[in-house]
């Protein structure tokens, strides 16, 4: 899989596609999803740990973030993130008993759900009452201009940098199948309406056109 053979590059691709602010973006996302100490926190479709390494950080010493996701080779890139149990599975069959997190998190994977009710349905099983969800996904620009815009810079000139800084053809790949599958994410009204149909009050947030914030938290 593409992933996997380029799971030793993916950290440097995604900083080079944010231009450096991936991080912090994530964190004040996290904050304004409401994280906060004491939480006990998955991280569906974790790859490397981007996000659940901000997680960690968050809660602070002593809190374990458990990281799910299908590939290997990915979490093993991940392994120098302190503080993530990394654990092998799919976001539609997770390995936990019912009302067993706080919080459940996503970052930029829920284009590659292929089922998105059955995936929420989950997330709401292992969610306790009351606990919080929060999907980051990019989205692509409504307006021609946007659009155009973020094509030439996420289809071709992020592969490109990702390709040179990594000498590995196999990132530069990556990142123009990044934005193939941002191109043909599925709709935000059809995020929200399947969340309603899991269980989930949810709302969506927008962050420079782009960024798509998915909150929810879970009913009874």
């Amino acid at each position: 899989m593409l992933f996997e053979r380029s799971a030793g590059h993916y950290d440097r691709a995604c900083g080079i596609m944010a231009l450096g602010s991936g991080q912090a973006y994530r964190r004040a996302a996290l904050e304004r999803a409401g994280l906060y100490a004491g939480m006990d926190v998955l991280d569906v479709g974790t790859g490397t740990g981007l996000l659940a390494c901000e997680v960690v950080q968050m809660l602070g010493a002593g809190r374990h973030v458990v990281g799910v996701d299908p590939s290997p080779q990915m979490m093993a890139a991940g392994r120098h993130h302190r503080g993530i149990r990394f654990v092998q599975a799919l976001g539609e069959c997770l390995p936990f008993p019912d009302s067993h997190f706080d919080f459940i998190t996503m970052g930029y994977a829920l284009r590659h759900v292929p089922d998105l009710h059955e995936a929420f349905c989950e997330y709401f099983r292992v969610l306790r009452p009351g606990g919080r969800l929060l999907l980051l996904e990019i989205t692509k620009p409504a307006s021609t201009l946007g659009a155009g815009l973020s094509r030439a810079y996420f289809g071709t000139v992020v592969p490109l940098l990702a390709r040179i800084a990594t000498r590995s053809a196999d990132a530069g790949q990556l990142m123009k199948f990044y934005w193939d599958t941002i191109e043909h994410c599925v709709r935000p009204e059809v995020v929200l309406a399947a969340l309603s149909q899991s269980g989930f009050v949810a709302k969506r947030t927008t962050v420079h056109g782009i960024f798509s914030e998915y909150t929810a938290s879970r009913r009874g």
